[in-house]
């Protein structure tokens, strides 16, 4: 595994310290404060190491209460809130300098038959055809803000490739959904709760900046707040990261200096396999 998707993979394993207690480690990725999808993605582990390994989270809610200082661990305190025949409830709270800075409710469930219906992908450009961040960094990252190319910093672990990038920077218009081929750079373990973990890191990447399309900001301006205030996620199928997803974000509402997007996941044949959605402060 290469280094930089091995040492993600070793963020999102938590020292276990007692029973229902774990500490993860935080990083730096040039933000001011812990990025929300390291948070939400450590959180997930911490409540699957206390679920039965035949059980993988089908949903998910999380809110996000103070910045993350990525100086410091991070304590994850696991509820067992319920464990049922069919479904296992858990709700954690994050733990930073004797404070709570974040807190996830999750279900799990195991593998079921029943019926079958999900929405049809749309109908976009295959990623053989889409630039990658990594050509675009090369193309234009010295000219753009430097909010976005942290975004791009980011993105190292995985092949992003943003559909349709080029021709909305040059045109200066960009339609209020936003689709992104994703998958990690180098293949991972056959552990589905892995893959599930760093797909709720995944979908924190860009969802809440596709609020300000309508507005035409493309990207974050250096005098635009921008904070997740919750998140909530829903896995329909079995998938893996290390095959091409398509995420499609859709710009629902801004109001009240928020804002508010979904998005779907959906694999290369067109299956969904996730939904998710996020408000966010924009001030």
């Amino acid at each position: 595994m290469k280094a930089i998707l091995e040492e993600l993979v070793s963020h999102l394993a938590l020292e276990r310290l007692e029973e229902n207690l774990f500490r993860g480690p935080s990083k730096d990725i040039g933000t001011s404060r812990v990025y929300g999808g390291q948070v939400l993605g450590q959180a997930i582990k911490a409540a699957q190491y206390t679920v039965e390994e035949d059980r993988n989270i089908h949903s998910l809610h999380a809110y996000f209460l103070r910045e993350g200082d990525h100086d410091s661990p991070i304590i994850y305190e696991v509820d067992r809130s319920r464990d049922g025949r069919s479904f296992s409830a858990r709700r954690v709270v994050a733990i930073q300098h004797g404070r709570p800075i974040f807190t996830l409710s999750a279900s799990f469930q195991f593998a079921e038959e029943g019926l079958e219906f999900g929405i049809e992908a749309p109908d976009v450009a295959s990623p053989e055809n889409v630039l990658s961040v990594s050509e675009y960094e090369t193309k234009y990252l010295d000219k753009l803000p430097e909010k976005f190319q942290r975004l791009l910093r980011l993105s190292a672990p995985f092949d992003f490739k943003p559909v349709g990038l080029e021709d909305a920077m040059q045109s200066g218009s960009m339609s209020p959904c936003r689709h992104f081929w994703v998958k990690t750079i180098d293949e991972l373990p056959k552990e589905p709760q892995l893959h599930r973990a760093i797909l709720a890191y995944v979908s924190d990447y860009g969802l809440l900046t596709t609020s300000l399309v309508p507005h035409g900001l493309r990207f974050p301006d250096t005098n635009l707040l921008m904070a997740s205030i919750d998140h909530a996620m829903w896995f329909h199928r079995p998938f893996q990261m290390d095959e091409w997803l398509l995420y499609s974000c859709e710009a629902i509402s801004t109001s009240n200096a928020r804002g508010l997007a979904r998005g779907n996941f959906f694999k290369q044949d067109g299956t969904l396999i996730a939904t998710t959605s996020q408000e966010g402060l924009v001030r």
